[in-house]
C-alpha cells in the first residue's frame, strides 16, 4: 500500500501548477493546430532518450534500443535558471515489473537502393493497419550490402550508406562519396550550454501516452523544404512547422490547409513521416544544429530518401503515388465566384464569355446552388433551377463543364441531419454525442462512405463533371470514429479519406480521375486536383499563394491552383490582371472569390488584357498537357521550384518568387502594385522571352514585361507545342500543331508532345536546316501536321 498523503499548501499549488501545464496541450480554440512539442519539456512528463544498442541480428537489420529514463530538473546560475534532462530511476511500484531503462524495438527496412525505412517502438504496440497513405505494399530491396565496421554496423548501395553505432546509439546517412547527410542526435554528442532534446520519446504523466522525437543534425547552408502548402518563407530552416490541416482562414500565416508529413533537404537527403498524428517539425528553431521532428505517435515510422530533388521526389512519389493525368478540359478557364445561384445568371455568364471571345471550360456553382445558401442537401434549389440537368447538358454542348460545390459538415436546419444521425454516419465524442454543433461526416466508416457516395453520384449521373471538396480540416480532434481511434489519429487522416471517396465515385460515374479540394494529408496527391485556400486580395497575397504553390510541389503534388485575383476583397485592376497571368500560368487555373471575377464587371480595357493572359494559355495547352503527362509520371510538380531543374545551381535554391512551369518555362510573376517589370535570376544558360524574343544569359537581369504583365522565358533549345486557338478544349484541333522553336546557338531543339486521344507521351526534336528547322523521325507517323516556326509569341 501507498503511504496516505495528506494534502498541503505547496502539494495543491503543485496539483493546480499540473493541471493547467495538461490542459495547455489542449488547443485553446477548436480545431487550433496541436503542437506536441511543449510536452517534451513538460517538467511532469519522462523523457526516455535513445542511448546504446542493447542487440542487434544484421541478417534482420533489427535489434533492441536501450533507452535512458531522464527528467526535467533546473540549474541557476547568477539569477538565470535552465531546465536540464538529467538521469532518475524508475518511479513505479512494484519496481521489478517495469524497467527503469527499456530495451525496444529497432528496425531497419530497405525499400529501394535510394530508400531506407527505420521503424522503433516506445513500448506495446496495438495498432496495426492498412495505410491509405502508402499506394500499396512497400517493397524491398536487396542491394544494400552489409559490413561489420567499428563500433557499429553498415549497410551501402550504390546510392549512399546508413550507420548504425552502438555506444552511445546513433543513425548516420551518407552519399555515394562518404558525406555526411545527417546523424542522428544524442546528448553526449557535443558541448553547449543551451538545454537540447536529444532522439527520444516522451512518456506523458497525465495518460502514460508516448510521443517519438527523431532528433537530427543539420549542417551549416542546409536548406529544408516542403512540408504541404505552407505559406511562409521556402526555406524552412529556422522555422518551427505544425503539421495539422487546419481552416487557415487566409495564407498569410503559419496554418496549413495542407500539411504534409513529408520534407527535403539541400544536403541530398528528403524524410517521409509515416503517421496521421500532429507533428511539430523544428527545423532549427530551437536550436540551429538540429532537426527535431517531434511526432504524436508511439511509434516511429520513418522513410529517409537519398538523393537530387528529382530523385527524392521520385522515390517518395514511388511510395505514396503518383496522380493519374485529369482531363484535358481541366486546364482551361474556370469561372466562378461566391455565388452563382440560379440558372438564368449561369446562363448568362457563359453568353457573354462566347459573346466576348473569352476562352473557359468550367463553370463552377459555389454555395448557392441549394435551396438555402450554404445549406448542403445535395439538391438544386427548385425555385431558382428550372431544369440543372438541360441547363448542364446546354453548357456542355456549348463547351463548358460544371463544378458544384459541398462539403461534409451538416449544421442542424439541413434535412439530411437526422437522417445522418440515426444511421450513425457522423463522427461522435467519448458520450457518444455531436462533438460539435454540425454533423460531422465519418469517413472512416464504411456506411458513411456509401451514404455520401450515393449523393455525390447522383449529381454526376445528372452531367455534373467534378465536384469541389471543400473543407475537411475540422475533424474533431477529440471524436471517436468508426476507425476506434479518436481525433489524434483521424484528423489528419480527414482529408485524404475525403479526397478518395469523392475522386473515387467520381472516376466511377464519369471516368475522370479529378476533384477540386482543400485539404490533403500525404496521399492526397494521387486525387488531384488541390486548390490554395481563402487567399487575400492583396500583392502580399499574392506573393504567399506562390510560395504555398512553390511548398506544396515539393511536397510530392504535381497540380494544383489557386483563386486568381484572391477570394477576400475586391482585387483592383492591376492585381487582377497580374495575378491572372500568374494563375494561367499554372498547371490549373480558377478566378473566384467573394466579389464577381467575370472580366466584364471592369472596364473594357481590362476585359482584353484579361482576354489575351487567358488566350496564351489555350495557345500553349499542347505544351501544358505535355508537361502534365511527363509530371504526372514522374512525381514531379508542374509549378516548379527552379532548385528541382538546377540543384547544381545555388542561386536556385535560395528563389521563392519564381518558378518553371514544366520544365522549359520559367515565369516571374509582377508581385507589385503597378509593376511593370522586375528583377528575375536565371539559372545557368540562355534564356529567350517568350514575348519579345530576347535573349538573357544566366544570373540577375532587369526585365520588362511586354503585353503579357508577367516575366516569361524560355529556355535555349526549346520546342514548345502551341495549338490555334478555341473558346474551349473541346474545340481543339490536334491534327495541327506548331512547334515554335527557341534557340540562340542551338542547332537542335526538342520537346515533347501528347495528344488527348491516347495519352501518349512522345518526345520530338528538330534540327536547323539553312535558314529554318526541320522535324526528325515524326512521333506521330503523319497523324499531326507539322508547322515550324521560330521564336515568335
Amino acid at each position: 500500500m501507498f503511504p496516505s498523503l495528506k494534502p498541503t499548501a505547496a502539494s495543491v499549488v503543485c496539483w493546480i501548477a499540473l493541471t493547467i501545464n495538461v490542459q495547455a496541450a489542449t488547443p485553446y480554440l477548436l480545431n487550433a493546430p496541436v503542437d506536441v512539442s511543449g510536452d517534451f519539456h513538460d517538467f511532469a512528463n519522462t523523457i526516455f532518450t535513445a542511448d546504446k544498442l542493447g542487440e542487434f541480428d544484421a541478417a534482420t537489420a533489427s535489434g533492441k534500443i536501450q533507452y535512458q529514463r531522464n527528467a526535467w530538473q533546473t540549474a541557476q546560475a547568477f539569477d538565470n535558471m535552465l531546465a536540464t534532462l538529467k538521469p532518475v530511476a524508475g518511479n513505479e511500484f512494484p519496481g521489478r515489473e517495469y524497467a527503469a531503462n527499456p530495451e525496444l524495438p529497432f528496425t531497419l527496412e530497405f525499400v529501394s537502393p535510394r530508400t531506407v525505412r527505420i521503424r522503433m517502438a516506445s513500448g506495446a504496440n496495438f495498432k496495426p493497419f492498412d495505410s491509405l497513405m502508402l499506394a500499396g505494399p512497400v517493397p524491398h530491396d536487396n542491394s544494400w550490402k552489409y559490413e561489420k565496421v567499428d563500433g557499429g554496423h553498415r549497410y551501402t548501395s550504390q546510392f549512399g550508406s546508413v550507420t548504425i553505432t552502438e555506444k552511445p546509439w546513433h543513425i548516420e546517412f551518407r552519399d555515394a562519396q562518404g558525406r555526411l547527410l545527417t546523424r542522428s542526435y544524442h546528448d553526449g554528442d557535443d558541448g553547449s550550454f543551451t538545454p537540447r532534446l536529444p532522439f527520444s520519446f516522451v512518456r506523458r504523466a497525465a495518460d502514460y501516452s508516448r510521443s517519438l522525437a527523431a532528433v537530427f543534425t543539420l549542417s551549416p547552408g542546409e536548406k529544408i523544404f516542403g512540408c504541404g502548402e505552407s505559406f511562409t518563407s521556402l526555406d524552412k530552416r529556422g522555422q518551427k512547422i505544425v503539421l495539422w490541416t487546419t481552416d487557415a482562414n487566409g495564407i498569410q500565416n503559419q496554418k496549413m490547409y495542407k500539411p504534409i508529413p513529408f520534407f527535403m533537404s539541400s544536403a541530398g537527403y528528403g524524410m517521409f513521416m509515416h503517421t496521421t498524428t500532429p507533428i511539430t517539425c523544428d527545423f532549427g528553431s530551437s536550436f540551429a544544429g538540429l532537426n527535431s521532428l517531434l511526432i504524436g505517435d508511439d511509434e516511429l515510422d520513418l522513410f529517409v530518401f537519398l538523393g537530387s530533388p528529382k530523385e527524392i521526389l521520385g522515390e517518395y512519389t514511388a511510395l505514396t503515388g503518383r496522380p493519374p493525368l485529369p482531363p484535358l478540359w481541366s486546364f482551361g478557364l474556370w469561372m466562378s465566384r461566391c455565388t452563382y445561384d440560379n440558372e438564368k445568371q449561369v446562363r448568362e455568364i457563359s453568353a457573354k464569355l462566347r459573346e466576348n471571345k473569352i476562352p473557359c471550360d468550367v463553370l463552377h456553382l459555389d454555395t448557392g446552388w441549394f435551396e438555402t445558401d450554404w445549406r448542403c442537401d445535395y439538391q438544386f434549389s427548385t425555385n431558382r433551377f428550372t431544369d440543372p440537368a438541360k441547363m448542364i447538358s446546354d453548357l456542355k454542348n456549348d463547351g463548358f463543364r460544371v463544378c458544384l460545390w459541398q462539403l461534409p459538415y451538416f449544421v442542424p436546419k439541413n434535412k439530411l441531419f437526422p437522417e445522418i444521425i440515426e444511421q450513425n454516419l457522423a463522427v461522435r465524442d467519448a458520450k457518444g454525442n455531436i462533438p460539435e454543433e454540425d454533423a460531422v461526416l465519418d469517413f472512416s466508416n464504411p456506411n458513411t462512405v456509401n451514404w455520401y457516395q450515393e449523393k455525390i453520384a447522383s449529381l454526376l449521373k445528372l452531367g455534373v463533371s467534378v465536384i469541389k471538396v471543400d473543407f475537411g480540416e475540422a475533424a474533431p480532434l477529440n471524436g471517436i470514429y468508426a476507425s476506434g481511434r479518436t481525433g489524434f489519429y483521424e484528423h489528419n487522416y480527414y482529408p485524404l479519406r475525403y479526397n478518395k471517396t469523392v475522386s473515387d465515385i467520381t472516376k466511377q460515374i464519369t471516368g475522370d480521375s479529378i476533384i477540386w479540394a482543400r485539404s490533403t494529408w500525404a496521399g492526397s496527391q494521387r486525387y488531384p486536383l488541390h486548390w490554395g485556400g481563402d487567399a487575400e486580395s492583396t500583392d502580399d497575397g499574392m506573393a504567399a499563394e506562390l510560395r504555398g504553390g512553390l511548398s506544396l510541389g515539393l511536397s510530392g503534388f504535381t497540380f494544383w491552383s489557386h483563386d486568381v485575383g484572391g477570394f477576400v476583397g475586391k482585387e483592383t485592376p492591376d492585381l487582377y490582371l497580374r495575378w491572372l497571368a500568374f494563375g494561367m500560368m499554372t498547371s490549373h487555373s480558377r478566378c473566384h472569390g467573394q466579389k464577381p471575377k467575370e472580366p466584364w464587371t471592369y472596364d473594357a480595357a481590362t476585359m482584353d488584357q484579361f482576354r489575351a493572359i487567358v488566350e496564351l494559355k489555350y495557345r500553349l495547352m499542347p505544351y501544358v498537357y505535355a508537361q502534365a503527362k511527363d509530371s504526372s509520371e514522374r512525381g514531379l510538380p508542374m509549378l516548379r521550384a527552379l532548385l528541382v531543374e538546377f540543384p547544381e545551381d545555388p542561386g536556385s535554391w535560395l528563389v521563392e518568387d519564381e518558378y518553371l512551369l514544366g520544365s522549359s518555362i520559367l515565369v516571374a510573376p509582377l508581385l507589385h502594385e503597378g509593376a511593370t517589370g522586375r528583377n528575375v535570376y536565371l539559372p545557368p544558360g540562355t534564356w529567350i522571352d517568350y514575348q519579345t524574343g530576347k535573349n538573357y544569359s544566366g544570373g540577375w537581369q532587369k526585365i520588362e514585361a511586354d503585353k503579357i504583365p508577367e516575366i516569361i522565358l524560355v529556355r535555349d533549345g526549346t520546342v514548345l507545342p502551341r495549338i490555334a486557338l478555341a473558346q474551349s478544349t473541346a474545340q481543339m484541333d490536334w491534327s495541327k500543331i506548331e512547334l515554335a522553336v527557341f534557340a540562340k546557338d542551338a542547332t537542335k531543339a526538342s520537346g515533347q508532345v501528347c495528344l488527348p486521344s491516347d495519352q501518349q507521351l512522345r518526345a520530338i526534336s528538330v534540327t536547323k536546316s539553312g535558314a529554318g528547322w526541320k522535324i526528325q523521325n515524326d512521333p506521330l507517323l503523319g497523324k499531326v501536321s507539322w508547322a515550324i516556326t521560330a521564336a515568335q509569341p
